[in-house]
């Protein structure tokens, strides 16, 4: 039998409209309209995160659609916030600064090679590194609030710390959590339940702000939860040695 060619057009959609997302960021960083070049990028990251359900709901997963989806990320991912990143602050810098941003746009190629050939059984429950889309939403939404909360811009020297650090969490093997396998039916405490209300509310009330805290918070979620792992595994080790011996004589 005679396997069936052709692409998904659902997902696929959501992919094209991540790209469009992408390109639209380019042509707002060369305009200088940085505002909405950073919205562009968040927008972007909500076309990626649906097109992977709605393959995954509508069981039209496909190898087609995971190198688009790859393809599309190092664009709206990668290119993008590296090229604003550089436009918006990095550019008096010269040579440090778009080296900078060229290593951020690496080590997100990089992320997405080493995902894309990963264990499909690892993907489900955590990320090794930063992912490539919340690493692009810190600059996105660091951006945001500055532009539009402080009407100034960041000072470049922190920006450059920015954008290394993220270039290194995305390259390095820390855990990040992948908030894949949610399951709605599942009971939970009404106090989980009355936080995610609150989250959302203060994410539709004050979304500069909410945007801000969640990239960041995410970004260091990883390394603070390896510290504690560390930590654990420091006192589970102490506990475990046998005490020194006594001399008697």
């Amino acid at each position: 039998m005679q396997r069936k060619k052709g692409v998904h057009i659902l997902p696929s959609l959501f992919t094209t409209g991540n790209v469009f997302c992408g390109f639209y960021a380019f042509v707002a960083v060369l305009n200088e309209q940085f505002y909405l070049a950073a919205w562009a990028i968040v927008a972007g990251m909500i076309f990626d995160g649906l097109d992977g359900r709605i393959a995954r709901l509508t069981k039209t997963t496909s190898a087609f659609g995971q190198q688009y989806d790859s393809l599309a990320d190092i664009i709206t991912f990668g290119m993008a916030p590296a090229l604003l990143a550089y436009s918006w602050v990095l550019k008096p810098f010269g040579r440090l600064g778009w080296m900078a941003a060229f290593l951020f746009l690496l080590c997100a190629t990089l992320r997405l090679a080493r995902f894309n050939v990963s264990k499909p059984e690892i993907r489900g429950e955590y990320f090794i590194g930063l992912p490539s889309p919340a690493s692009a939403v810190v600059i996105a939404s660091i951006v945001i609030a500055f532009e539009d909360l402080f009407a100034t811009r960041m000072n470049p020297f922190i920006m450059v710390m920015v954008v290394y650090t993220l270039a290194f969490l995305m390259v390095s093997n820390i855990k990040y959590p992948a908030f894949k396998k949610f399951d709605f039916k599942k009971r939970v405490v009404f106090s989980r339940f009355l936080f995610v209300i609150l989250f959302i509310y203060v994410l539709a009330t004050i979304p500069r702000v909410a945007l801000f805290i969640l990239g960041i918070t995410y970004a260091v979620i990883g390394p603070i939860g390896l510290l504690f792992k560390n930590k654990k595994m420091k006192a589970k080790s102490k506990e475990a040695s046998p005490p020194p011996a006594v001399n008697t004589h």
